[in-house]
């Protein structure tokens, strides 16, 4: 049994690792400030499912409180922690650009320093495919530079790698990050495509289909997300023994316990075949409105895992099942008028 703060307990992945980490025993210690980026009503929701749970407790605070942050660290003297908090959403950094600065990068700054204070065994924190911007050699490797993010959204995580490093060499913290690639599946975000399709189709409405189609992901399912999780947390980092300064892997430290990795499905699925999956399981046809790429969009994405693969990390979702799930979620959540 560990205890385990989680910070963006309400979201999406943080939500669905909270019930993992419960289910195997562990007390967990929620974070969240339930904001208003999408509809706070759902955050509510899985908040209160978690709140009903032996083991379970919950704290509505924003990371940028320091002193409150502080305070719940120094409280719960946490084993382990995972950062999942983050002004989430890659278009909407074109949108709103401080507030990426103030959540991402401020309020991370903010939980570094309460793992500072008290010491916990490993911090994970949140990461992103969209790290590996300009590059284009498939599939996306995190010993490869990512030097060139296309959005400030992937700069702040970028930024977020950087000052682990800095704190796990400084202060001895080990620090994963883990860039996940494209998650779906229940409980979702009203402002991903899955979400958005799903509705529009039942509701008869055209769904934006940018790249015109052409543009593959490598959609990976929420469980399948929190399996990795669940395992890099069991393994923290040590310093790489091999690690070369005149030729150093991005991916690995030879001064600090510090790591990066992907956790992706590794399928890469067209777009345009995820929206029929969706149409068949839905029964019913999408009217689609073909558009250009979005400024910070990539072509496609396509993870490469075999380092967690190596820790034990096996994904086994393929999107025929997890769109099965999603659909089966949704009808059920917004019955009786699910649109």
């Amino acid at each position: 049994m560990a205890k385990v703060i989680v910070t963006g307990a309400a979201g999406f992945i943080g939500s669905t690792l909270s019930h993992h980490l419960l289910d195997r025993g562990d007390k967990v210690v929620g974070v969240d400030n339930l904001n208003a980026y999408y509809d706070p009503a759902l955050k509510q929701a899985r908040l209160a499912r978690l709140e009903a749970r032996t083991g379970f407790q919950s704290h509505v605070l924003d990371l940028m409180d320091r002193q409150g942050i502080s305070r719940i660290f120094e409280v719960t003297a946490p084993d382990l922690v995972v950062n999942l908090a983050a002004q989430a959403g890659v278009r909407y950094s074109l949108e709103s650009p401080a507030t990426y600065i103030d959540s991402n990068v401020v309020g991370f700054l903010n939980i570094l320093e309460a793992c500072r204070s008290v010491k916990p065994r490993h911090l994970v924190f949140a990461s992103t495919s969209s790290a590996y911007g300009a590059n284009g050699k498939m599939p996306f490797s995190p010993h490869e530079s990512a030097n060139h993010p296309l959005t400030l959204y992937a700069a702040t995580k970028l930024a977020n790698e950087s000052m682990a490093h800095a704190y796990a060499h400084l202060f001895g913290i080990p620090a994963t990050g883990l860039r996940f690639f494209t998650v779906y599946g229940p409980w979702g975000r009203p402002d991903m495509a899955l979400f958005k399709f799903t509705a529009a189709i039942l509701r008869g409405d055209p769904i934006d289909v940018y790249g015109e189609g052409g543009m593959q992901r490598d959609f990976t399912y929420v469980d399948d997300i929190v399996a990795g999780i669940l395992t890099a947390l069991d393994h923290p980092p040590s310093p790489n023994p091999i690690w070369d300064p005149m030729v150093p892997d991005p991916a690995t430290s030879g001064v600090a316990p510090w790591r990066i990795l992907n956790i992706g499905a590794s399928r890469p699925v067209e777009l345009m075949t995820y929206i029929a999956v969706l149409e068949a399981r839905l029964g019913r046809k999408a009217v689609l409105n073909l558009m250009p790429m979005q400024p910070g969009d990539v072509v496609r994405t396509s993870a490469d895992i075999s380092d967690i693969q190596a820790l034990g990390y096996a994904p086994v979702t393929d999107v025929e099942t997890g769109i099965g799930k999603f659909v089966d979620w949704y009808l059920d959540y917004y019955r009786p008028n699910p649109v």
